[in-house]
């Protein structure tokens, strides 16, 4: 018995998985029992499933790992049903189990493996093909066992859920509420990298900002949350008009900027330029049906540049662009400007 407490004292000090400290709980089981395999499992009620997580077999008998079967149909359903721990003769006992037939099982014990939230995980069972009489201590080994695998299990599980908490935070610190889209700060970070490349490859950068021209006036006519509507509409079709390897993100306000990789400089950079913002500008203009407004929008202004990052900063490649996206609003302005006064 001390060298069983030894040994679970060494397994559970360094064990880091579930897989970690059940494989040697499996052999000090059947050491302990002296049975032929011992497992553990997992039950699906909602599938009504039990599944062989890990196993061990020695001698005749073999509980294949991977194993799925009836949980109507299981030894283990039938005893926790019946509060009986162990049987050494399942024929007589429960000789209407399909699964004990099939695998030889004669000598059968088993108890619950259930979280501390009183979740039921599994079991734990060990089993033979010959009828045995239950060992000395086993059951109270058995019961030790599973509660140590239970607070395993649950550390696992609140592991798993740090880890989802953190990628959600994660996720909310790097995009844009509203849209989904990366926020800017997303957006800078992607843009060095970006850039970085760039100047490995010897090729340009591409930068545009968008600034959703009228974008007050449906706020103050249609109210923000059309506002709202409005701006993950013209997302989706921005998203629609962009390269896989482009990135879009939310600048702030009605506000949206565009990245990507450009051309090397021998390959007329400036004209992909302008051929990125010829497919954003068209792709902001039409007519939108949303829930609670239909607007014929005119479109976006859309400046892009293209850029050396051999000379250029991050910074200094988005003030180029909003500078392009400017000069295209205020020529967007004059040409309107102009009609407003041809027309009176």
């Amino acid at each position: 018995m001390e060298s069983l407490i030894e040994q679970l004292s060494d397994s559970v000090a360094s064990a880091r998985t579930l897989e970690d400290l059940t494989r040697p709980m499996l052999e000090m089981l059947g050491a302990v029992t002296g049975l032929e395999s011992t497992y553990l499992t997992t039950i699906d009620l909602d599938k009504g499933q039990q599944h062989i997580l890990f196993s061990r077999n020695v001698r005749q008998l073999s509980i294949p790992e991977g194993l799925t079967v009836p949980w109507a149909d299981t030894l283990c359903k039938r005893a926790m049903e019946e509060g009986r721990t162990y049987t050494g003769d399942v024929a007589s006992c429960w000789g209407d189990s399909d699964a004990a037939k099939e695998l030889g099982i004669q000598t059968y014990v088993s108890t619950p493996v259930k979280t501390e939230g009183g979740d039921l995980f599994g079991t734990l069972c060990a089993a033979s093909s010959t009828q045995q009489p239950l060992a000395p201590h086993a059951e109270p080994v058995l019961q030790l066992f599973a509660r140590l695998i239970g607070q395993q299990v649950e550390r696992e599980l609140l592991y798993r859920k740090l880890e989802k908490a953190h990628a959600e935070v994660v996720t909310l610190a790097s995009t844009d509420a509203l849209t989904g889209l990366p926020n800017r700060r997303t957006l800078v970070d992607g843009l060095r990298r970006l850039m970085a490349q760039a100047e490995r490859d010897g090729t340009s950068v591409l930068v545009g900002f968008i600034d959703m021209d009228g974008f007050k006036k449906i706020n103050d006519t249609h109210g923000h949350d059309i506002g709202d509507e409005f701006l993950v509409a013209m997302t989706a079709r921005m998203l629609a008009s962009l390269r896989a390897g482009d990135m879009l993100a939310r600048n702030g306000g009605d506000e949206f900027v565009v990245i990507g990789a450009g051309p090397a400089f021998d390959q007329a950079p400036n004209a992909a330029a302008r051929s990125l913002a010829e497919r954003l500008g068209e792709s902001t203009v039409g007519e939108l049906r949303l829930q609670g407004a239909t607007l014929d929008y005119r479109g976006a202004s859309v400046g892009v540049v293209a850029i050396d990052p051999r000379t250029t900063s991050a910074a200094q490649a988005l003030r180029l662009a909003d500078e392009a996206m400017y000069s295209v609003k205020r020529g967007r302005r004059a040409v309107a400007n102009h009609r407003e006064t041809a027309s009176a």
